[in-house]
This record gives C-alpha cells, sequence and structure tokens, in this order.
C-alpha cells in the first residue's frame, strides 16, 4: 500500500557552522577547504549532512567537535536556507549554526587536517554556494544578541584586559565605541571582576586583568537589565 512518502523526492538535511573567534583585535571567522565536489579545494564553512539517526544540534555538535576537537562551546542555531538551487549537488536544506570560541583553544592538529584557516571577518575569501549569505547572517545575530547579554565573554581569554573587551565590542559592532563610556558601564553592572594581575604585553604600566562573573550577570538578567552598551 503507497503512501504520501513514496511520491516524493527525497531532500538532503545539512547543518553548517560559522565558526566565530577573536584574536588580534579582530573578529575571524573559521573555514575550511572543501573536499567534494562540487566546488571542491574552495573556501566553505564547516559542516555536515546529518546523519539517520541524529538530531540536528546532535550533527552540529558533532562537526564542531569533529573539526575543533572542543564540546562544551556557545553553539545556537541560526536559521535554515533551502532555496532549491542553492546546491548544484542536490536537493539541500541546511539548517545553520553560529559557534563562538576562544582561539587557541581548538585541537590544532585536527584543524590542520581539514585543511582550516582563520580569517577577518571583514577579509573573506570567496565562499562555495550561499555561506557568504549564512556568514552575515551569523554577524547580524551575534551584533543584535551582544545588546542584551555579554555574549562576548565567549570569545574572550578566561582573563582579560578592559581594552580587549573594548576591542572585542568595536570588532563585532564595526564602530570605535567610546573608550570612557565603555569603561563606566562595563564597570557600573558590577559582572566582572579585577584581579591582582596585569598584562603587560602592551606597556611596561601594564593593564589590570578581569574575569567574568556569570552568577552577578545572571541575577540582573533575572531583574530584567539591559547589557547594551
Amino acid at each position: 500500500m503507497s503512501n504520501a512518502y513514496d511520491h516524493n523526492a527525497a531532500i538532503l538535511v545539512a547543518v553548517d557552522c560559522t565558526i566565530l573567534g577573536f584574536g588580534d583585535g579582530k573578529l575571524k571567522l573559521l573555514l575550511f577547504k572543501r573536499r567534494v565536489e562540487p566546488f571542491k579545494g574552495q573556501w566553505s564553512l564547516i559542516g555536515s549532512f546529518v546523519k539517520p539517526k541524529e538530531g540536528v544540534l546532535e550533527a552540529a555538535t558533532r562537526v564542531l567537535k569533529d573539526y575543533t576537537g572542543l564540546q562544551n562551546v556557545f553553539l545556537e542555531e541560526l536559521s535554515y536556507f533551502g532555496n532549491p538551487d542553492r546546491d548544484p549537488g542536490g536537493r539541500v536544506i541546511t539548517l545553520a549554526h553560529y559557534a563562538l570560541m576562544r582561539i587557541g583553544e581548538q585541537d590544532e592538529q585536527l584543524v590542520e587536517k581539514y585543511n582550516a584557516q582563520w580569517f577577518e571577518v571583514d577579509k573573506l575569501p570567496d565562499l562555495v554556494l550561499d555561506h557568504r549569505r549564512i556568514v552575515e547572517k551569523a554577524l547580524e545575530k551575534l551584533r543584535r544578541k551582544a545588546r542584551y547579554r555579554p555574549i562576548g565573554f565567549e570569545l574572550l581569554p578566561q582573563k582579560f584586559t578592559i581594552p580587549q573587551l573594548k576591542s572585542l565590542y568595536d570588532a563585532i559592532h564595526q564602530k570605535n565605541l567610546d573608550r570612557r563610556n565603555f569603561r563606566k558601564k562595563i564597570l557600573s553592572m558590577d559582572i566582572i571582576e579585577k584581579l591582582d594581575e596585569k598584562d603587560k604585553t602592551g606597556s611596561k604600566k601594564g593593564a589590570f586583568l578581569y574575569q567574568f562573573n556569570r552568577e552577578k550577570y545572571d541575577a540582573l538578567v533575572a531583574r530584567g537589565v539591559n547589557f547594551e552598551l
């Protein structure tokens, strides 16, 4: 006995991950050279087809671990991309995700294995398929989200200076935030703690290091405080 499933063509489901990091004062994207046709050898987001017995988030988590060796990092669904002609290889709908990670924590052997490379987001090479649009969508969401939660801390080392934090938010928002106002606002929120350590890589005097206090941040969220800088 036939059913509705018998009369419809198979459609493949994929996940593509926009992996963002922060280094040298720049927001960066991890790309790899595609290993299969079409567009073999060209720069691509990191992705995979979803396996038959695998959930979508499970697939995205697997991709992230396979390519970077990391698991417990910020990973969130972004959107779906399903234009019929988006992939000349077949009818493929991709469920895009974006991840935030600290550059330097990834497994370098895995990164080399997949010919992966970090690129500044404003200096990206040509990307396959509609991956440029996926990246643009991820950056748009990052900027929106950074307005109401301290998502940027996912990109910084555990210990950081206020100038480093400002540099990150300058990169996220693509504008030079006022230094004094930024410092005043971030300290008034009481979500970062000053340490008895200094970063002296920039000068002999150095700058004090801070660390993020998630418990205090969660308390602010519960009170409905806006994080917008």
